[in-house]
């Protein structure tokens, strides 16, 4: 991904709205498709981590899922359009500060949506401004009450980003999983919701060469958050700290306690994930393990090497 031009990615995205059979299923023009995705690539902001590319990377992971899980033998056409289409736009407009920034600097957006997921609320109505553009309306061919679904749908999934509300989430499909219905359509919710944040927060599930520096990207906003909460006299969250933080300590404790149990409670609905999305984040794991010892070693000798010139100096006093 890290060499695609722009074109290329729009190129991939449209790709799999064909091969997906959306295209052909929803009579979608295939210029507006082109306009739509045009128009999505410039609403993303150009952060070090919540860009186009970010969202590009979400939906081909959403894409790759659709297929590995054989996902349209078990949902309708219209899930995999809700799934695609939310991924598409899950971060529009995002302007690089957390929602915990934009609630304590008490930003337009938070005081907008009265401090319940700003970001996520403001991402689903920029989507759907652009989706009132009839040059963009992707849905135009939809009656009223179909769309009404798509919007619903869209909305939940975007909305269930937020990782805020990670464990409530994570809780309620756990409480499915071993009697999943899909006739059921809390169900089916409940996975589609599952289903977004695993592709949200997927990096780690690529090789090495392309995981790694999503890690930089992220740090570098992190801190350009964390240094402007510094100057403006607001909370700051340790993870998000240049002093505090380094790539294996941001890494091991969210691979460990955050994506290996998701991924492996996906994996008892889907356990072809194991080989592809599982086993990829415990080697991650075990290679940041590893880093953190050098590193802890490194500091060590360093501390060492520091006190032994006191203890000399102590020594020929």
């Amino acid at each position: 991904v890290w060499q695609w031009e722009p074109n290329e990615m729009l190129s991939c995205l449209e790709h799999m709205y064909h091969d997906l059979g959306l295209v052909k299923d929803f009579n979608i023009n295939p210029i507006t498709l082109k306009r739509w995705l045009l128009c999505i690539h410039d609403n993303y902001r150009n952060n070090p981590f919540h860009n186009f590319r970010h969202c590009f990377c979400v939906t081909q992971m959403m894409y790759s899922m659709i297929c590995l899980c054989s996902l349209q033998e078990k949902f309708t056409q219209v899930d995999i359009l809700i799934l695609m289409s939310a991924a598409v736009c899950h971060d529009l407009d995002h302007p690089g500060f957390n929602n915990t920034y934009q609630i304590n600097a008490r930003t337009e957006l938070a005081v907008r949506y009265n401090d319940i997921s700003p970001l996520e609320n403001h991402h689903c109505a920029v989507a759907f401004q652009i989706f009132s553009q009839p040059d963009c309306n992707i849905f135009s061919n939809f009656d009223p009450e179909a769309f009404k679904q798509i919007r619903q749908g869209t909305i939940t999934l975007i909305l269930a980003t937020d990782m805020a509300r990670h464990g409530e989430i994570l809780d309620s499909f756990k409480q499915k999983v071993d009697n999943f219905d899909y006739a059921d359509e809390e169900h089916v919710t409940c996975l589609k919701m599952v289903l977004i944040k695993c592709c949200d927060i997927s990096n780690e599930v690529r090789p090495m060469e392309v995981a790694e520096p999503w890690v930089d990207c992220l740090l570098e906003e992190y801190f350009m958050q964390s240094d402007r909460e510094k100057t403006e006299g607001l909370p700051v969250a340790p993870f998000m700290d240049r002093e505090k933080v380094t790539k294996p300590t941001a890494q091991i404790g969210f691979i460990k306690f955050v994506l290996i149990p998701m991924f492996e409670t996906v994996m008892k609905l889907f356990p072809q994930i194991e080989e592809a999305m599982v086993q990829p984040l415990r080697e991650s794991r075990d290679r940041y393990e590893e880093l953190k010892q050098i590193d802890d070693a490194m500091n060590e000798k360093k501390k060492r090497e520091e006190v032994l010139p006191s203890v000399y100096d102590q020594f020929m006093d």
